[in-house]
């Protein structure tokens, strides 16, 4: 029987991909339902995995209570070395990490290495805003019945916190929830997408290796039915989420108390004033409009260019839109790889598809093989389209005419979304202008609204979302701020 089971156990890795378990209570469990990761570009088996069940749900919310009682009392130095030691780690797995996200995310592998340099540097700013949790004193003697008195605000850690992300930054997006939560001291149970959960899983593995306390950390692949005491229980203090507009705000309904901290979609818009150097602001919109294929939620979508000037930006424009390589995510010349599915693909065709029909005009590109989407750029779109109202989430950019400054801030908020703006002009009043009147989170002035560096606060008004990312911006939402008055007579 024993050689029996050794034969049997040898088939079934030679005909199945090693399987990661999800990681619960400081153990790696293979339990439950195995899952298979299929990389976008061609269906082929990345990886596997287990889907956690109900029960696994509860004792990790449990772990993450129990958990919480010893991060929140530990020291400072501990958690600053526990940050850098992920950094490092990560640093050392640089191309494991890369290689792995150009295969379950489709993300070509100099984009993939761009967002483990991102990662390496938002756990080290981690590490030392671990060090600036702090508070204030108040001078509270303003009155004479206050006479004596000195008051002092600390912040103090918020308790087990809920994590869900998307698959677009499979590395990054989970460091900005789990790093700011270990520098705050608070515990996590973390959804990963479930078409990336591969990227969690080997960082939550660095994260073992540190000393973190056993439960302090749980990481599990579910489905949205079993993650929904994620949302509803009480136990987990904060509910930090990164996705659609549709799906961050009905988990906010669902909430009820719990705090909650949405980075949503958006739309976002770019001016291109007749002052701009042309050239460059071209190149930056090709870069913000088509890298890993449209799929940020500050990609580049809508771009007003000054009338005057209209032309001379086109002629900028497509030749460099035209000559991105479509192809193979692991082949260093790839410029946009594959959507992270087909039906993904083929509903940004569809709805290019339809403003043509409607009588916008396609200029570039727009052809599907598969979930290869050709990098598109459309002109003479209606406010009502889907790819001018709605967030596309694909290779393809808008580009439409204004004759005076003030229309352009116009057009940009005529939008449901309010993500990150930006705006390509030389003169100063204009980029206060912009700044006073975007109704955005972020105004980018003389770049695309795609920048980002990650210690910055990030977030957007209306229904792209509330609150705010970035390291220290993150903690604050992480802790709760906690007065002290001292009678000292």
């Amino acid at each position: 029987m024993a050689h029996a089971a050794k034969r049997q156990g040898k088939e079934e890795t030679k005909s199945e991909p090693k399987a990661t378990g999800f990681f619960l209570d400081g153990r790696w469990l293979t339990e439950g339902e195995r899952v298979e990761v299929r990389a976008p570009a061609d269906g082929s088996v990345v990886g596997a995995t287990y889907r956690a069940g109900p029960e696994h749900v509860e004792a990790a919310i449990q772990a993450a209570v129990r958990a919480f009682e010893k991060t929140r009392g530990m020291a400072t130095y501990e958690r600053e070395r526990i940050l850098r030691h992920v950094s490092a780690g990560i640093e050392a797995q640089r191309e494991e990490f890369a290689r792995l996200m150009a295969l379950e995310a489709g993300k070509p592998i100099r984009a993939a290495r761009a967002e483990v340099d991102r990662a390496i540097f938002t756990w080290r700013v981690a590490a030392e805003e671990a060090g600036r949790v702090g508070g204030e004193r108040l001078v509270l003697d303003r009155q004479p019945s206050a006479e004596g008195r000195w008051g002092l605000v600390s912040r103090f850690p918020l308790g087990p916190i809920a994590a869900i992300t998307p698959f677009n930054f499979p590395l990054n997006l989970v460091s900005h929830k789990w790093a700011p939560a270990i520098a705050a001291g608070c515990t996590l149970v973390h959804k990963p997408a479930p078409q990336t959960p591969l990227s969690s899983l080997r960082l939550a593995a660095l994260v073992a290796e540190t000393g973190w306390p056993e439960g302090a950390l749980n990481v599990m692949a579910m489905t949205n039915a079993n993650a929904e005491p994620l949302v509803t229980d009480e136990r987990l203090r904060l509910l930090t989420f990164t996705g659609s507009s549709t799906v961050g705000w009905e988990l906010k309904r669902k909430a009820g108390k719990k705090r909650v901290a949405l980075e949503l979609g958006g739309n976002a818009a770019l001016i291109v004033h007749s002052d701009a150097d042309l050239a460059y602001a071209a190149e930056r919109c090709v870069l913000g409009g088509f890298s890993y294929a449209g799929q940020s939620c500050i990609s580049v979508q809508r771009i007003y260019v000054q009338r005057s000037v209209e032309e001379k930006f086109l002629a900028e424009l497509l030749p460099r839109v035209e000559a991105l390589k479509l192809g193979d995510p692991l082949d260093e010349k790839t410029d946009v790889g594959p959507m992270i599915s087909e039906e993904a693909a083929r509903r940004a065709e569809q709805w290019i598809g339809e403003a043509a029909s409607g009588g916008a005009q396609l200029l570039a590109g727009g052809k599907r093989r598969g979930p290869y989407l050709q990098p598109a750029v459309l002109t003479g779109t209606q406010r009502e389209m889907r790819v001018r109202c709605e967030e596309v989430f694909a290779p393809m950019v808008l580009v439409e005419p204004y004759d005076e400054f003030d229309e352009a801030l116009e057009r940009v908020n005529d939008s449901r979304y309010g993500l990150q703006a930006g705006v390509f002009t030389n003169d100063a009043r204009l980029i206060f202008a912009a700044y006073e009147r975007l109704e955005v989170g972020g105004v980018i002035a003389g770049d695309i609204p795609s920048w980002r560096i990650d210690h910055m606060p990030y977030g957007g008004v209306k229904d792209s979302g509330v609150g705010r990312e970035g390291l220290r911006s993150a903690i604050e939402e992480m802790t709760e701020p906690k007065l002290l008055v001292v009678n000292v007579h």
